[in-house]
């Protein structure tokens, strides 16, 4: 059993910053890539960043040059830090992974947050 546990949301003016934290914990092999989507009332989800378990990294152009992701693979937790943060970017954030298990565990599997709420007021 995995589970990701999603910490750091909240509420904050336009322009200030937040770090959003995603622990990984249970059953855990590799974490292929591990990263956040999120999803703002009336529309879709969309994916923000993920970090590789190469250190490769995709932040969507919306967020770049203001939104950063890390991972701290010993502790299986990645982070989210966001700053310069403005209203649109007011959303559900949710972390998501692609895990293996075990070693047999061949083709890994995604697992899914429950979600953070930020808020971004004008």
């Amino acid at each position: 059993q995995v589970q990701l546990v999603e910490s750091g949301g909240g509420l904050v003016q336009t322009g200030e910053s937040l770090t959003l934290s995603c622990a990984a914990s249970g059953s855990i092999f590799t974490i292929n890539v591990i990263g956040w989507y999120r999803q703002a009332p009336g529309k879709q989800r969309e994916r923000v960043a993920h970090i590789t378990t190469n250190g490769s990294m995709y932040l969507a152009d919306s967020v770049k040059g203001r939104f950063t992701i890390s991972a701290d693979n010993a502790k299986n937790t990645a982070y989210l830090q966001m700053s310069s943060l403005k209203p649109e970017d007011t959303a559900v954030y949710f972390c998501y992974a692609h895990i293996r298990t075990h070693i047999r565990d061949f083709s890994g599997s995604e697992y899914w947050g429950q979600g953070t709420q930020v808020t971004v007021s004008s």
